[in-house]
């Protein structure tokens, strides 16, 4: 088992692939030859994509001459990259103090069993995906949890259950 876990290599042939490169492309070029970019790229790749692919990591690394283990030890170092997909809906349930004491291990446990998904885990029909975070810097309306940059505060787990209903609700919907 290799630095990237599974059978999977970051040098894998790029020729084999279904992967489309096209929002890729643009990316390399604005930044090939820039010295100290590869956050930069990570980060708008991962905009484009949601997450960062291992394709995209072994493109990155062909085509800018970085080695792919510097690629990989960056992306996997830094807790803003994502290496799996994520859902369409980010839950980031805060546990700094406040939240923690005022309940948020029992919004974690609500989350949990309304979604049958645990912390960094997304639902199988990638419409969730749950994030434990340090702190959302909301501590007065605490415990708190933010989902795709919403804020939801002074939750009890009957409420966060509704709110999560609400969502897929829409989400069924089209809305």
């Amino acid at each position: 088992m290799g630095c990237c876990g599974g059978s999977q290599s970051i040098e894998t042939n790029l020729q084999n692939t279904q992967f489309d490169f096209q929002g890729l492309q643009s990316i390399v070029k604005k930044y090939k030859g820039v010295e100290g970019s590869l956050i930069s790229i990570l980060q708008e790749v991962q905009e484009v994509y949601n997450y960062l692919p291992m394709e995209a990591l072994n493109y990155i690394a062909q085509e800018t001459g970085i080695k792919p283990t510097k690629i990989h030890g960056v992306a996997t170092f830094y807790t803003q990259f994502r290496l799996k997909p994520i859902g369409k809906h980010l839950i980031m349930l805060c546990q700094g103090t406040a939240c923690h004491v005022n309940g948020s291990k029992l919004i974690e446990q609500a989350i949990c069993e309304e979604l049958n998904i645990k912390e960094g885990e997304t639902t199988t029909d990638n419409l969730f995906t749950l994030n434990n975070v340090a702190c959302l810097g909301c501590c007065s309306l605490s415990p708190v949890m933010m989902i795709n940059g919403e804020t939801y505060g002074k939750l009890t787990p009957e409420m966060t259950k509704n709110i999560l209903r609400d969502i897929k609700n829409n989400a069924e919907k089209g809305a």
